[in-house]
């Protein structure tokens, strides 16, 4: 008797296992370019997902269903961005989205997302505005796990005026919705201290020559050079410099860290400094784990993730959605934001510990407590400052106390 008992367990164990695995997978959509300018971001945010997707799945999924990543390239392009939104939404019916490099793109798709009740977790878009899209809608889908520019661009200033002693600043962005918003935000943190700009240039995409740009800050009698764009542009700038034999120091955006700066600048772009939500060093065990796997699955060149903060942001979004959908207990819309907005467990992080990192006014996972500032030395980012790299062993929970969190969103 005993042994047709255990016989009969095992059949219907071995049947629940069949079960869970015939089940339909939870779609979850990944957008974000996979080629071109803004590839070594997209690139390394994809792969940070991978890995957080095969994890979970290895430990039974979530709600006993495997998660599957819909993958998409959107090229920086607004346009094949909003194509992208209407086919994760219509075609492949995905339960959430993760992703958005480029706010451009993140603005022009997020409202196809909006209308379905499907939430986004932007793991890359800085720019201030994106949680903020829809301030007239009763309830918000879109969330964040990435510093946002009005707390980045009050860090630049920070570190060019009261850190460094700087008095003449000159900006240069380009002119995407990305720079122009980055550059609206440092203006306003650089009034907040008195100071009025030398100069404020603008470039466009694939520009190559920085020259006139670079001049005109140089003749303003600029002490250093604010930076809000990405890598290949920023790369033009620390070059231009070099040819003109002006050399100043570059402070911007965290894109700074780019490996397509780092890369095409090489020695002139030593020395640039970034907020940064993540550097590349095993300050704590969850992160010396997630880059030890990361090197091993993917292979960087020089053992270096192309952009770090992209990976592990792509990462820990994946974890937060997974948190989510199992407090929910469904894949439904709606009950997933809810879960998000109330979240009643940790989620171990790389960049941060999430305890109850959004509200139903506050979509934003990173507050001005959690950023460090980073440093392109050696041809990769270590940390500018010691008590930085002292700060990030430590649990850095959100405080939305801290000098440049969000205000709510207003209803």
């Amino acid at each position: 008797m005993i042994r047709l008992t255990q016989i009969a367990t095992a059949i219907a164990l071995a049947s629940s296992v069949t079960l869970a695995m015939a089940a339909d997978p939870i779609k979850i959509g990944v957008d974000g370019p996979f080629t071109g300018g803004s590839s070594s971001m997209g690139v390394s945010m994809r792969d940070g997902v991978r890995l957080a997707i095969e994890e979970i799945n290895k430990s039974g999924g979530v709600l006993g269903r495997q998660l599957q990543a819909v993958e998409r390239d959107d090229e920086a392009k607004n346009e094949r961005g909003v194509q992208i939104a209407q086919e994760l939404v219509n075609k492949e019916k995905v339960t959430a989205v993760v992703g958005y490099i480029n706010t451009g793109v993140s603005l022009a798709s997020q409202r196809f997302f909006q209308e379905a009740k499907i939430p986004v977790m932007n793991n890359v878009a800085t720019g201030s505005i994106v949680t903020n899209q829809f301030p007239k809608d009763p309830d918000n889908y879109v969330f964040r796990n990435a510093a946002p520019d009005n707390i980045q661009a009050p860090m630049i200033v920070e570190e060019a005026i009261t850190r460094r002693g700087f008095k003449k600043v000159a900006i240069l962005a380009d002119s995407t919705n990305y720079g122009q918003l980055g550059r609206a935000d440092l203006e306003k943190a650089l009034e907040q201290k008195g100071i009025k700009p030398v100069a404020v240039e603008k470039f466009n995409i694939k520009d190559v020559d920085m020259t006139a740009q670079l001049l005109k800050a140089k003749e303003a009698g600029a002490e250093v050079v604010l930076t809000y764009g990405i890598g290949p542009e920023l790369a033009q700038i620390a070059n231009g410099m070099t040819k003109l034999g002006w050399k100043v120091p570059m402070i911007g955006s965290w894109t700074l860290s780019m490996a397509n700066y780092i890369d095409n600048a090489g020695p002139g772009g030593e020395g640039a400094r970034m907020p940064q939500t993540f550097i590349q060093e095993p300050t704590t065990p969850k992160r010396q784990s997630f880059i030890v796997s990361y090197l091993k699955t993917f292979n960087p060149k020089n053992s270096r993730i192309d952009s770090p903060v992209s990976a592990a942001q792509g990462y820990d979004s994946i974890y937060l959605l997974a948190a989510a959908i199992k407090q929910a207990g469904s894949t439904d819309g709606p009950k997933i934001k809810t879960a998000l907005e109330n979240l009643a467990t940790t989620v171990d992080g790389v960049v941060t510990t999430y305890n109850k990192p959004f509200s139903k006014g506050d979509h934003d996972a990173i507050t001005a407590n959690i950023p460090v500032f980073g440093e392109v030395k050696g041809q990769r980012v270590v940390y500018a400052y010691p008590d930085d790299q002292k700060k990030a062993s430590q649990v850095r929970l959100k405080d939305t106390s801290a000098k440049g969190a969000l205000a709510p969103i207003k209803k």
